[in-house]
């Protein structure tokens, strides 16, 4: 799919090749240093039907090439073009453009009375140009579409995901899962040693001892120098834990200390000091965008859905690599 950006892109490449086109005038340097050449920037002052490009001697429906004519672009409609490639263009970008522009403009019809556009490849290459274009001006459309959203579906997808929206208060111990040093003087597996050691420092969490003084302990038993042994991570949302510990941090009691949960990171254990669930008014606008994303996938995937394609898999087949072999 071809962005907005992509066709900057283009635009740049196509700025590139003309600058090193022949013919192509270049200013000299007093030309380009003389305060007297430099316009007044006042762009706000030009009006709409004003023009702003001028392309003498270009008239493709004038009939009689004889006469001499001009080709006149307004505000208004080179900001209409401009827009199409990206909003808000900077002014250096916009003086390329109109530099540029021309160019085109006169060597597409001239390539067009000669019938290339109707010539392989090019014929294909504009086609495959077309649809690019729609399949992405009809995802806008359907984004567009699907921005209307009632306060009454917002309220009621906060009252059925109220566990999404609920916030904890927690405080957590991170036991390593092996040491990092020759300190340790238990006859045991390094794993197994910390296993256990992850165990009695939850017993002593559960008992009531401070968690920055456990986690000390937990880095004094790897070998670890920590900078801190700060274990609160203030408020956060159920999204915001890892996967393997969402669920049993949701089903804690306010004071309630968890099991030991061991993952490739190491064994965490967490305490809840308090829950609480946003507020709709503050939780409105991550519901609005969320639902207007899922009415554009849904419309999206119903068009998408609408089709099934098969392929040749003889024609289609991938060369095994020397390494496949």
């Amino acid at each position: 799919m071809i962005s907005r950006i992509g066709w900057v892109c283009v635009l740049s490449s196509a700025l590139v090749c003309a600058q090193a086109a022949p013919g192509t005038n270049a200013a000299s340097p007093h030309e380009a240093d003389s305060d007297e050449k430099k316009p007044t920037l006042a762009p706000d002052s030009v009006g709409m039907n004003e023009a702003v490009l001028t392309i003498k001697g270009f008239c493709p429906e004038q009939k009689n090439a004889a006469q001499p004519c001009e080709t006149v672009i307004t505000r208004a409609q080179f900001e209409k073009m401009t827009a199409a490639i990206r909003p808000n263009l900077s002014a250096s970008v916009k003086q390329q453009f109109a530099d540029l522009y021309p160019r085109l403009l006169v060597m597409s019809k001239k390539a067009e009375e000669m019938g290339l556009d109707k010539e392989a490849p090019y014929e294909q290459m504009i086609a495959f140009s077309r649809m690019q274009i729609l399949t992405q001006a009809l995802t806008r459309k359907l984004q567009h579409d699907s921005a209307g959203v009632s306060e009454q579906e917002i309220a009621d997808y906060y009252d059925k995901n109220a566990a999404s929206f609920e916030e904890y208060t927690l405080e957590r111990l991170v036991v390593p899962l092996r040491g990092q040093g020759e300190i340790s003087t238990v006859k045991a597996a390094p794993q197994q040693e910390f296993d256990d050691l992850a165990k009695s420092l939850r017993e002593r969490a559960v008992a009531g001892e401070d968690f920055a003084k456990l986690q000390q302990a937990a880095y004094d038993a790897a070998g670890m120098k920590a900078a801190s042994s700060n274990t609160s991570l203030g408020k956060v949302r159920r999204a915001a834990l890892p996967a393997g510990h969402a669920a049993t941090v949701a089903g804690l009691q306010v004071g309630e200390v968890s099991t030991v949960i061991t993952d490739s990171g190491g064994h965490y254990i967490y305490k809840l000091q308090a829950k609480e669930r946003l507020p709709l008014e503050q939780a409105d606008a991550e519901i609005r965008h969320f639902l207007e994303n899922q009415h554009a996938t849904q419309a999206l995937d119903k068009v998408q859905g609408s089709y099934s394609s098969e392929t040749n898999r003889a024609y289609f087949a991938v060369p095994a690599t020397k390494r496949e072999r």
